[in-house]
Parts: C-alpha cells; structure tokens; sequence
C-alpha cells in the first residue's frame, strides 16, 4: 500500500528513474495512472509461497520463512526463502541452455549442454544447508545495512545434479587453479548489461568436494524459477551467496576470484573484533566460508501456552557449516543451567540435524526457552548476538521462543 501511495505521487522522472528507462509518452498518461512497470506483484502466487513467508525487499526479490514455517524436515519451495541480488531471466530454453567452464587454469575452455551434463556424468543426491550470510541481521545494534533478515534465511532442501569436480576432471585443470568463480543469467537491478549482479565463488578445496554440486533439480523436480532453473551450484554449508543460481558459466581461476560482489565489504567479516560502529578498512576483513554453528526451534511458535504439569515438546534443526553437530541444549532460566537435547545425525554431511526434547515447567508463569548447539570442534552458540560487523553477518545466537505456562 504504502509502495502504490508513493508510485500515484511520483513525477514522470522518478517513476522512469525507478523503471530505469524514460517512458516515453509518459506526459499522455492518465491522471494516477500507474504504469505495468510499477504494479505490485503478488510474490505469494508468483513463488508459490505460503502465505506466512515474509516480503522484505520486492526489487530484487528477498523473502523469507518464519520458524516454525521450516519445520519439515526437507524443506519445500513453499518455505524456502529467496534471496535475489539481481533480475532472474525469463523466457528460458532448456533446449540452448549451456554451462560454459573457462578461465585461466583450465586446459581448455569447454561447453556442455543442460542434456549433456545429464547423460554424461553420474548423478548425485545430497540434502544440503544453504544460509544466508546476513541471516540474523535484524538484531545487530547499530543496524547494519541490507535486508533486515530475522532467522529465516536458512533451508536444507534436496538437491539432485552432478559433481562439478567430475565436470572439471573431464575439462582438465592446471595445477595453477585456486579459485572458481560462478558466471549466471540473470541481469543486474539496473538492467545494465555490462554488470553482472552477483558472481561470486570458492577456493578449489571447496569446488572439489564431493557435495558441491551443478544441479538440475531440488526435492525430485526441477528446480523452481526462484531458486534458479534451470541450473545453479550447491556449496552446503557456505554462505548462500556461493550457489549461484541461473548458472551458465564456471571460471576456473589462477587467483582469488573478483567478480561482482567478491571484494570488501561484501561476504566479509573483520579478521579482529571491533567496536560496535566502527568502520573497518577493506583490508582488515576477510571473506566468509564455513558457516558458524547455529540451532533453530521450529516446533512449538514462540508465544505457546500450556498447562502446568504438561510437557512441552519441542524440535528444530541445527547445523554447524562444514562441521556436525555432536551436542544440542535447551535452557528455560535464560542460560542459567542447560539440558540436553536428542539430536540425530545428519542424512549426510552438510545437512542440518534434528533435535527434540520434552520440556517440563516447575510453577505457572512466563518463560523462554533457548536452545544451543555445540560443533565437533567444541564451539558452542553464543547466548546472545556475537561480534559486531559493518555487515551484520554471521548472526548465530541462541534461538529464543517464548512460553506462557497457566
């Protein structure tokens, strides 16, 4: 509403500023007049989202769960947030889709067609955590910039395609390869053809596991238009910013790669701690990988009742980037005391694990319950919101549900 309001009292030129083309005719239009360009889309229909899933940025698209949205143990499309940096490609041919791989560490630039990746490399199926780097940053104080994600920015849904380690081996890569950056079809918000919105990648040690995949499909059909068909990476466990969505092209460099949105500020963290505020210099950061240890409770919503002398059970997920998780607590006197947690293994590696526990309340009155995990390397979630940064990432804190017991 308050989009539609702003749009009927916008001049010609900030309406073309917006539509980033002059509209031409604009000074015929109709009085209040609000041009196709500017119309608000319904995201619930056009994704296929459940209604509770939350708009926080339209151009580009930005949406994400809420807790006890991502309760199923594989996550659907109608619950998987979208994190957009770009303009997603429309009126796509599967038939002329190509994935070219180049850059100056390969033995030779080679092209396959979306049928040839199929058919000549064996097929692989994983179910694998993709995050976003800025998950959580609604609770930085001061505030950082960008979308003010709370703890939806996470999903673990499955993922059928092939290595890329296989497609690389049969390109053939030199001992000079360090990097791979991803190249995609989507187009920059400006709609500039020269930029490409986001191309980003990872060190060749993470491009040649065995779960990085090029992947056709999620959850056993093809992968949804939001999340990138018909062809995007999966690096579980990294920063979702690392799986390119749309993917057309791989680089196989001989350097950190520098595409869009690889340099300081962006997916980077201060290498020391500083003052909440303060402004860090580009070199005193470095870029994000392994995701840090992290829990969610899905099941109950914060905000249950129950009566005294009754259980609570309680569930969720938790995951610890590259690493498992090998112990989950919940606490009900705000840190105080903690207590254990049934927490399975993961499917396989890189996916998150699912925790339970029945919870039993002394007296009437209000409580929250915290849950922690703990990661193979005995790193614990912090109680409450770690580090600042300019970026207001890696947000790992305590997941917090409040209860009310009568």
């Amino acid at each position: 509403m308050k989009r539609r309001n702003f749009v009927k009292k916008a001049s010609l030129t900030t309406m073309a500023g917006i539509i980033g083309a002059d509209i031409v005719f604009g000074s015929k239009m109709p009085v209040n007049y609000q041009p196709l360009a500017l119309q608000e889309t319904d995201p619930f229909t056009l994704f296929n989202l459940d209604k509770e899933m939350v708009v926080l940025n339209d151009k580009p698209w930005n949406i994400e769960a809420k807790a006890h949205l991502l309760d199923e143990k594989v996550t659907s499309n109608k619950n998987m947030f979208i994190r957009n940096n770009g303009i997603p490609p429309e009126n796509i041919d599967i038939s002329k889709w190509t994935l070219t791989i180049d850059g100056e560490s390969v033995q030779q630039k080679k092209t396959y067609t979306l049928s040839e990746l199929k058919s000549k490399f064996k097929q692989y199926t994983y179910q694998l955590t993709i995050e976003c780097g800025g998950n959580g940053r609604s609770e930085f104080n001061p505030p950082a910039k960008g979308n003010q994600w709370t703890v939806g920015a996470v999903s673990c849904a499955s993922w059928t395609g092939v290595r890329l380690k296989d497609i690389l081996d049969d390109v053939g890569i030199k001992d000079s390869a360090v990097y791979i950056g991803y190249h995609a079809a989507d187009s920059h918000i400006s709609r500039d053809p020269n930029k490409e919105p986001i191309s980003r990648g990872v060190p060749m040690s993470k491009a040649l596991q065995d779960e990085t995949l090029v992947a056709f499909k999620m959850n056993g059909k093809d992968i949804p238009a939001a999340h990138g068909y018909p062809l995007r990476l999966v690096c579980g466990g990294w920063p979702a910013s690392t799986s390119g969505k749309w993917l057309n092209g791989i680089s196989v460099r001989n350097k950190e790669h520098d595409g869009a949105k690889m340099k300081a500020p962006a997916y980077r963290v201060p290498k020391n701690p500083v003052v909440p505020g303060e402004k860090v210099k580009d070199e005193d950061m470095k870029i994000i990988e392994s995701m840090p240890v992290k829990s969610l409770i899905t099941y109950p919503k914060s905000g249950a009742m129950i009566d005294l002398g009754k259980k609570l059970n309680i569930r969720g997920h938790a995951w610890a980037g590259e690493l498992e998780v090998i112990k989950m607590e919940f606490s009900i006197d705000f840190g105080a005391t903690w207590h254990n947690c049934t927490v399975e293994k993961p499917v396989n590696r890189l996916a998150w694990q699912h925790f339970n526990a029945a919870i039993t309340f002394p007296e009437k009155g209000y409580y929250e319950v915290w849950a922690r995990a703990t990661d193979a390397n005995n790193v614990a979630q912090p109680m409450l919101v770690p580090g600042w940064n300019p970026k207001g990432y890696l947000n790992n804190a305590c997941h917090r549900i409040a209860v009310k017991v009568k």
